[in-house]
Parts: structure tokens; sequence; C-alpha cells
């Protein structure tokens, strides 16, 4: 008899950053999941949002979704198309798939632990390790903070590494991408991000000065959903561009790749709606010819990029992984080494948060726990 979801339980989680992301960036949001199936067997996901929205994603997991997934078939593969089509009228995207993500991760979780197999090998194991590269949120650094950190990743053994830009006056950020560069030497990659902070033609100048630094990219250059923008965008500049961590669905994921808007996509696993989604939006980038590099959260990307086809880069942000933050209370499921990440084959995600980091005052609210 298959096996059904009998009880979907969420715990709130509040986790310090060591390296602020800027002024007002101080920590990372989590909503643990955890679900039971009508046999007792658990699964552990999570949703996650840096700054905003954690308590609506908490929210719509303990009353929409949990209202609509209990009695269903405990499969993440079955459930994620009505669940997303029963709560689309109130969101496509943003809070929904972050909020579905809770769910579908915890199903996956939950397969992998009942099969006894990590979730690589469930998926289906291509590679026994992916490419990292270093990833800072440093756009606030002086610049000589900026070039240790360079040479932080220098020595740890990074082949490729990204810098954030966006700086009001470009010539600021010339300055520091040459810094950057001169540190790393003329042979590894070097990536920059803009994080939507351009306009088209701003874009296209900033672009036009800091291509003499041979970028490997130009991430989300523009406002995330102004395809035409982008069309245009690409039409006039000769450096790849990548963007997608703040796309929430596959279907806006085939309008960029479709209209020839961009060279990397970087679909983040939770803001997409869990490892279901992500994976059909990895098929759509190798059908339409363009690269794939997860957006953030090492701990799944790194697992998922082992079962795709092709090399695909996998983002470290220094300090800033769940293992970094102390926020694991086992052992993390992927061990980086160098430029280089692999799975330490434990079964399911191999993702479980310590109970001291639990957000208190956001506990208040009583929710059911398997």
């Amino acid at each position: 008899m298959t096996a059904t979801i009998a009880r979907i339980g969420t715990r709130p989680i509040r986790i310090p950053l060591r390296r602020p992301w800027g002024p007002d960036v101080h920590d990372l949001s989590v909503v643990e999941v955890a679900v039971e199936d009508s046999d007792g067997a658990v699964g552990h996901g999570f949703s996650w949002t840096p700054t905003i929205g954690a308590a609506a994603v908490r929210a719509h997991l303990d009353h929409d979704i949990r209202r609509f997934a209990l009695g269903r078939e405990a499969d993440a593969r079955v459930l994620w198309d009505p669940l997303w089509t029963h709560l689309h009228e109130g969101g496509g995207g943003g809070i929904t798939t972050i909020a579905m993500a809770g769910l579908d991760l915890a199903l996956w979780d939950l397969a992998g632990r009942r099969a006894g197999r990590p979730l690589t090998d469930l998926i289906g194991r291509r590679h026994d390790a992916a490419t990292v590269y270093g990833s800072g949120v440093n756009l606030h650094y002086p610049l000589d903070e900026l070039v240790a950190q360079a040479e932080r990743w220098v020595a740890a053994g990074f082949d490729a590494v990204k810098v954030k830009v966006g700086s009001p006056d470009i010539a600021r950020d010339v300055e520091r991408i040459a810094a950057v560069r001169e540190v790393i030497g003329p042979d590894r990659r070097l990536m920059i991000d803009a994080n939507q902070r351009w306009s088209l033609e701003r874009a296209d100048r900033a672009i036009g000065e800091l291509a003499a630094f041979d970028l490997a990219w130009i991430e989300e250059p523009l406002r995330a959903d102004d395809l035409a923008a982008h069309v245009e965008l690409r039409r006039r500049i000769d450096v790849p561009v990548a963007l997608g961590e703040n796309l929430y669905t596959r279907y806006r994921f085939a309008e960029f790749i479709d209209a020839g808007a961009v060279d990397v996509v970087q679909p983040n696993v939770v803001r997409v709606g869990g490892i279901t989604p992500f994976l059909r939006i990895a098929r759509l980038a190798a059908e339409g010819g363009v690269d794939l590099a997860p957006h953030l959260l090492i701990e799944l990307s790194a697992q998922l990029a082992l079962t795709l086809p092709g090399d695909h880069l996998v983002e470290s942000v220094e300090d800033a992984s769940f293992d970094a933050l102390d926020a694991l209370a086992e052992p993390s499921p992927v061990a980086v080494s160098g430029a280089t990440a692999s799975t330490t084959g434990r079964d399911g995600l191999g993702i479980r948060f310590t109970s001291e980091q639990t957000d208190a005052a956001a506990s208040a609210r009583p929710t059911e726990e398997p």
C-alpha cells in the first residue's frame, strides 16, 4: 500500500552570519520542515530566505500546504504539480515556491532515508566531484578587505571566483575588479554580480569598461524579471550573462532560455520550489544549450550537481554554508576540498539543523511536530 502524508511540522530557525551581507543582513532565516508518512517514516527539509518573508513562508506551510498535502501520496514528484496548481492563485512564485520547497525537500529526504541512499544516488549519480568557485557578498567591503578575500580564495585553491559590482561610481567597480584580477592572476575565471542594480544603459556602459578584465560572466545585470531588457543587453555585449536566482518557475526559465537572453542559468533549489522543479529546469538548460550553475546552498547544490550531465560550477560563499555557520546537528553531507566538492554518503539530504538556533520569538505560534 502506498504511504501517505500523515503529519507535517515546522520550526523557525535564525542563523547568525559570520560576515554580514550588508548593513541590514546579519542572519539567515530557515523554516525546517518535518514530514511523517503513514508508515511512521520521517523526512526533513527546509525553506530558506536571507531576510524577508520567513514568517509568511511558515504560515503558508502550516495552513494552505498542510491542509492540501495531508492524506496524499508521500512522493515529491507526484505531489508537486497538483500542489502548485492549488496554490498559485496566491502567487506563482516567491513565497509560494519557497514554502513548497520545504515540503518537497522533506519528501525527497524521506525517500532517501527509506531507501538507505544519499540524495545523489537516489536521483542518479553522474560524477564523484563537482567544481566549486569562491564567492562573497562583498560590495560593502573596503578595497583592502576585498583584496584579502581574493587572496584567501587563491590560497584555498579556487580556480574561479565571483565579486559583487554595482557601485554608484563605475570607477570604483573598475578599481576593485582590477585589484581582484591582479590577485588571482590571468588564468583563474573571474565572474561579477551586479544583483539587479543597473539599468540597461548603465549595464551596457559598465560592462563595456569591466570586460577588459576577461570576465567569465556578468550575473543579474538588470532587474531579474525584465526579459526584454536582457534580450537587448545580450545583443549588445560579448560577456556571457548569468541569471536565475530570482526566477521562480520553470516557465520563466524557459522564456529566458528560448529568447536567447541568458548563457548561464542559476536556479536556487529553494526559491524554485525544491528538487522536483530544479531537475526540470536543469533539463530545460541542457535542451536549450545553456550552462547551469546552482545558486548558493552548497550542501544541496553540490549534491544535485553530481547528478547532472557535464561540469557545473557550484557556489561557495565565504563563511556562509550551513556547516561553516555551525547550524548543522550532524556532519555535513558535502565535503569541500580546494576547488572540488563531494558527498559524504549520508542518507537522504543529510541536512539536520541544531536545536540551539531555533528562533524563539517566531516559535510562539504552535505547530504540529512529527
